[in-house]
């Protein structure tokens, strides 16, 4: 009985499955900067949006103050996984140039 033999670039052998995909990476990174946004005591009562687009965090809302805004992207920089951090966060009444 002849066992057949793998090309390199098939790997049918490995436990794909288990690998996480870039969208698992994006759900974790995500998850765990908007756990650590709700536990900081700078940010927990701001309104952040967080979202991950290919292990970039992009932060969106409106905070209270310059601090918050700043503490906001050293939290998510601080996440394991980030490669880089959007800061889109405002400040009330200021509205984004168009």
């Amino acid at each position: 009985m002849a066992t057949p033999w793998l090309f390199p670039e098939d790997h049918g052998w490995t436990a794909g499955a288990s690998r996480p995909t870039p969208a698992d990476d994006d759900a974790r990174i995500a998850a765990a900067v908007a756990q650590r946004l709700a536990s900081d005591w700078t940010t927990r009562r701001q309104q952040i949006t967080v979202s991950v687009q290919n292990q970039v965090v992009i932060l969106a809302g409106i905070v209270s103050d310059p601090h918050a805004r700043q503490a906001a992207a050293a939290v998510a920089w601080n996440v394991a996984g980030v490669l880089d951090v959007c800061n889109a966060l405002r400040l009330p009444g200021i509205r984004p140039h168009r």
